[in-house]
């Protein structure tokens, strides 16, 4: 089987590919593509044509989008399922994984993370009125997220999830500044939630790091 993960290392959707096929226990190979490179490569082009990642390759059969690819892994490979069986919890870990991609990923990831942490840990300049923008945004979002998550141990019941590993990948990121890490506590589902999925051992496979030391 020749099973490949094209995608950059640092990008929240790379990793929520990573986490999914961790947590199913599938081996694969990767190939680094920057999508913010002025240069993507011509033959990534023919599989992504609109050059963002992650791409999926199995072999020979090509797959874009974090949450088709998320979706085929769960069904084409053995392991715990990923997604409920009951109509209405899988529905709501479509609309969770639907109000992250739409309205999360912005102020979390763009706006909070990569401008308190990502940009200083390359020597760029940071911009405070941008996270001050993404935590007001993520205000909204969290709020959200807390109404819809289950008092259970993982968003959608007693079991992983796609919606975990959709958000955990993001969460991850807007908790690694200050700022993100105390707007989380506010919210006791989503605290209680994230303090358990740190502790999977597919969380720790898949941190990308920084690409330097922060100052």
């Amino acid at each position: 089987m020749s099973l490949v993960l094209h995608g950059y290392h640092y990008s929240v959707y790379v990793r929520i590919a990573r986490l999914v096929l961790a947590e199913k226990g599938v081996a694969y190979d990767r190939v680094e593509v920057n999508p913010f490179s002025p240069d993507v490569p011509a033959a990534y082009l023919a599989l992504h044509p609109f050059g963002r990642v992650p791409t999926l390759v199995h072999d020979g059969f090509a797959l874009y989008e974090t949450g088709a690819i998320s979706r085929y892994i769960d069904r084409a490979f053995p392991g715990p399922s990923l997604q409920p069986q009951d109509a209405r919890a899988l529905a709501r870990m479509d609309q969770i994984i639907a109000v992250v991609d739409s309205y999360g990923y912005w102020p979390l990831v763009r706006q909070v993370f990569s401008h308190r942490v990502f940009r200083p840990s390359l020597g760029q300049p940071a911009d405070d009125a941008e996270v001050a923008l993404g935590l007001a945004g993520a205000a909204k979002v969290l709020k959200a997220l807390e109404e819809l998550a289950a008092s259970d141990t993982f968003l959608v019941g007693s079991k992983l999830s796609l919606a975990d590993l959709h958000l955990g990948a993001m969460i991850a990121y807007f908790a690694a500044a200050t700022e993100g890490a105390a707007a989380l506590d506010g919210y006791r589902k989503l605290t209680g939630w994230w303090r358990r999925l740190q502790q999977r051992p597919s969380m720790a496979a898949t941190a990308p790091g920084l690409p330097v030391t922060q100052v």
